[in-house]
Parts: C-alpha cells; structure tokens; sequence
C-alpha cells in the first residue's frame, strides 16, 4: 500500500506541494508585515491549502479500490462477457438493438459506433487492469 506506484506518485506530490505551501506562507507573512494587508489574508491561506493536501494524501494512500461497493477487486471476480450482471444489462457487443430491444432508427447504421462497442466489448473481455 505505501510502496505501490500510485502511493510513491502521491508522496512525491505531498513532498513537492506541502513545502511550497510553506513558503508562500512565509513570503505572504512578510509581506503582511511590510504593510500589504491584503497578504494578511493569504498567510492563512496557504497553511489551509497544504493541510488539505495532507488530508487528500491520507485518504488517497489508504483508498483500496476493491472495498468500494459495487467495485470489483480483481479480474477473476469479474463476469464473463456473455453473462448478464443485471436485469437491465446491455446487449452483447455485435447487437444494434438497444437495452429494451427497439432498434432506435440513429442507431441502426452506424457502424462507427458499433465498432467502437466492439472495441469496448474487447477490453472488458480481456481482463487487464486499469493502470493509473
């Protein structure tokens, strides 16, 4: 979890950012100090912003993907590309019909948006993982 490619991305952000928020701080409060009360409001600011970080980098670190509900955890669990999931499950990749069976007459020849489908029925069926 800490070492995954998606977690070290997330440190590296946290690293690079929260500094950043530091000394815009310190600038902003010397600023403030020199007379520019409008900075007044910006010294708050940035600490705000960098603390929000922190808070995005921890829920982001500890976010699984599979404990989502409805959210399947590895490709094994996943259906296979002919079986219907749920009562109002999209027909399979070859079909024009629509899910409640009309062919819509936009539909009908567009061999484009089949294609693509097809594509789409592909990718599903070939089981790879998204990568972030």
């Amino acid at each position: 979890m800490w070492t995954s490619r998606r977690a070290i991305s997330l440190h590296v952000a946290l690293v690079v950012f929260v500094p950043g928020c530091v000394a815009l701080t310190w600038w902003q409060v010397s600023r403030a100090l020199g007379g520019n009360t409008l900075s007044w409001v910006y010294t708050f600011e940035w600490p705000l912003f960098g603390a929000y970080a922190v808070y995005m980098w921890w829920k982001l670190v500890h976010d699984v993907p599979g404990a989502r509900p409805g959210h399947q955890a590895t490709p094994d669990a996943m259906p296979s590309a002919g079986s219907e999931t749920t009562p109002d499950a999209t027909p399979s990749a070859g079909s024009d019909a629509t899910p409640d069976g009309d062919d819509g007459p936009e539909d009908a020849g567009d061999d484009e948006l089949a294609a693509y489908n097809r594509y789409l029925a592909d990718l599903n069926a070939s089981g790879r993982r998204k990568r972030w």
